[in-house]
């Protein structure tokens, strides 16, 4: 091994010049700088003027960058929203009538049904502690208005139980909410006035209905009562699709706010002098005209405005509809079923030739 070793001190000595041992540091030196780090390459940027020539050469179409879709709005969508909103009224006051016609007349072929009932009632032994006794005298304990509308109640807490379902998340934006620039048009128009994000929101609703429910029945009818409430929902809709395509301001709305409002406002014109109070504060009471006046300019001023908060297009045509209904829609439209139950009446008995006289 001793050998080895002077062998290769020999040929540093006599071939490794000092010149040879600093070019070969300094190359060592590159090549390891090299590794640990390479040089970038810069490439050339291509104008725009190039690029398009070379489209052009090779044949293929300029690509230009895609443009953010913008929500139509257009009136001509409209018209579609406007046909439902006609239609869906002249249904509800038909099947109003209809369902008026029909529960007058299972109420007297119903009444000797209902006295031997209650007779049965009295010989049958009592039972103590039944649940479906007290919610029946529950149920009878309410007024008339109030028992309309529970149905109602229950339909938007439904609604609102379904929010908070994650898998129906996109049906209910889609189906519950109006929105103008949805695919989805007219039955959201309906389905948004049952339907609640917030609590606070359902219950603030739900309580006003409720509070005015037994006025507003007394003075229309539960029939026709019914007919106004889903009406009013579908036109306040409408009215709101059509502030917000004329100002640009698109965006969802749901909630029961337009038709309880058109029930509020038919109440407070009907009954101007009946005295109100806020819940909160007992002591202060004012009329219920008063009242109206200062919805109506609120919800005018919003509008005017332009605040967000509240959806005041379909505030103030609810409030507007339920007025117009008061003084001119009663008369146009209620007071003229007349020929409706004659032709139901006779589709009913199938014409005189079959037992039914063919007249109410």
């Amino acid at each position: 091994m001793a050998w080895r070793g002077r062998v290769v001190r020999w040929v540093k000595e006599d071939f490794i010049t000092p010149a040879n041992r600093r070019r070969g540091f300094v190359l060592v030196q590159q090549q390891r700088c090299g590794f640990r780090k390479a040089a970038k390459k810069v490439e050339p940027k291509m104008e725009a003027e190039p690029v398009e020539l070379v489209q052009k050469r090779s044949g293929t179409p300029a690509i230009e960058p895609p443009t953010p879709s913008q929500p139509e709005r257009s009136l001509g969508r409209m018209v579609k929203p406007l046909v439902f909103t006609v239609g869906f009224t002249g249904c509800s006051f038909g099947m109003a009538a209809i369902w008026q016609y029909e529960s007058l007349k299972s109420r007297v072929q119903s009444y000797f049904d209902e006295a031997q009932a209650d007779w049965l009632d009295k010989m049958r032994q009592r039972k103590h502690g039944d649940i479906r006794k007290q919610i029946n005298q529950w149920w009878n304990s309410l007024s008339e208005g109030q028992r309309s509308v529970t149905g109602i109640i229950a339909a938007n807490a439904l609604v609102f139980c379904c929010w908070r379902i994650p898998s129906l998340q996109r049906s209910m934006v889609k189906y519950f909410t109006s929105n103008p620039a949805s695919n989805a048009l007219c039955w959201p128009m309906l389905l948004s006035t049952f339907s609640h994000y917030s609590f606070f929101h359902m219950a603030a609703n739900m309580y006003v209905l409720w509070s005015f429910s037994s006025s507003a029945v007394s003075m229309l009818g539960k029939e026709q009562f019914v007919a106004v409430y889903l009406s009013a929902g579908v036109i306040s809709s409408f009215a709101s699709y059509m502030c917000k395509t004329l100002t640009g301001r698109l965006g969802p709305s749901l909630g029961a706010s337009g038709a309880i409002m058109t029930v509020l406002a038919a109440v407070c014109t009907k009954i101007p002098e009946a005295k109100l109070a806020i819940v909160f504060l007992p002591m202060y009471t004012f009329t219920a005209g008063n009242a109206l006046k200062a919805i109506v300019a609120l919800d005018a001023a919003g509008l005017i405005m332009g605040w967000r908060f509240f959806d005041h297009a379909a505030h103030l045509g609810g409030a507007l509809f339920g007025i117009w209904y008061i003084f001119y829609g009663h008369e146009m439209i209620w007071k003229n079923r007349e020929p409706l139950v004659k032709l139901w009446h006779n589709f009913r008995t199938r014409g005189p030739g079959t037992g039914g006289n063919g007249s109410l």
